[in-house]
């Protein structure tokens, strides 16, 4: 009788597919924490994706897609499953206005592209950390700009094999995605209209939004930037409206900062995982910092601020084990 194949084996079978055995996940999240994934394999092409996924499906193994790692927190036990990451990170312009990604390119590479192209709207989000694909998972934006606005089409991988969704299909909303609830379709790349743009004045304009993040976020700080998502003023509750001062509310959005500042959540430590100081909303990594630190004073911070607003505060971040 053959003995089965192991999951690892039917893996490095597969061209074109890297793999490795426990592997440390701290060394993929910004946070700089996380157990081994019991296999670690980054797919170079769609097809090693797909033939990745039916290798998994294959051995019984739990499968989690991966991109920048800048928004996860993995359990300090790591995933015993396969952690998968999609890598290729070509950009092209097909057209004049267009930008297309694929899903492993760093977005601060797109953002670099299209203002030195003269195209806007992609500028402001300069310094965000991850991948297209992330970026696209998560309806990424900042200062008035999100992948919504500008996103023409995502292909991705189902089940069925390649598909292509035009802006509406993707169902964005607030920091959403029709991709966070089908969690089975990986992204593999997007395509962007964007306005033209006078790009010395993009570049400007970008450079001072790095130089403001790097003040809150410096490169080196071990965090995923804002834990929470902001709250949209017009669908909090009249009594909670009344509560917020007008100087606060940007777009018509409240931060979540601003709620976690009146709980006290500023300078809040839970081993080497600390609230900033100077900002609520920011959760960082102090030294060696553990997962079960990070989760439980995430859950802290929520009570707090359910306990004063009755508000559930909704996290950005995406848990891993």
């Amino acid at each position: 009788m053959t003995a089965p194949v192991s999951g690892a084996a039917l893996l490095r079978s597969i061209p074109g597919l890297a793999v490795r055995e426990h592997e440390p996940l701290a060394r993929h999240t910004r946070f700089s924490i996380g157990g081994p994934a019991r296999i670690y394999a980054e797919a170079s092409t769609p097809d090693t994706l797909r033939l990745a996924l039916a290798a998994a499906a294959q051995s019984g193994l739990a499968v989690n897609i991966i991109g920048g790692g800048s928004n996860l927190i993995v359990s300090d036990s790591g995933f015993d499953g396969l952690i998968l990451r999609y890598t290729p990170s070509r950009i092209h312009q097909p057209e004049p206005g267009l930008l297309h990604a694929e899903a492993g390119a760093d977005l601060q590479a797109l953002v670099d592209r299209s203002i030195d192209l003269g195209l806007a709207n992609l500028h402001t989000m300069t310094g965000i950390p991850g991948t297209v694909g992330g970026a696209v998972y998560g309806n990424a934006g900042a200062y008035g700009h999100s992948v919504s606005e500008t996103l023409e089409s995502a292909t991705f991988l189902d089940s069925g094999g390649m598909r292509t969704f035009d802006n509406a299909a993707c169902q964005f909303a607030y920091r959403e995605s029709i991709f966070k609830r089908r969690k089975d379709w990986i992204i593999l790349s997007a395509t962007f209209r964007l306005p033209s743009g006078e790009a010395s004045a993009l570049r400007a304009t970008a450079d001072g939004i790095l130089t403001t993040r790097n003040q809150k976020y410096p490169p080196d700080m071990k965090c995923a930037g804002s834990i929470f998502k902001n709250l949209i003023l017009a669908e909090l509750p009249s009594a909670v409206q009344d509560r917020v001062p007008a100087s606060v509310v940007r777009e018509g959005k409240v931060p979540s900062a601003w709620f976690l500042e009146q709980a006290g959540a500023k300078g809040m430590r839970r081993g080497d995982i600390e609230v900033a100081p100077y900002h609520a909303n920011l959760i960082y990594n102090t030294g060696s910092g553990a997962s079960d630190d990070l989760r439980i004073l995430i859950a802290e911070l929520k009570d707090r601020v359910f306990k004063d607003f009755g508000l559930m505060l909704e996290e950005e971040v995406q848990y891993v084990g």
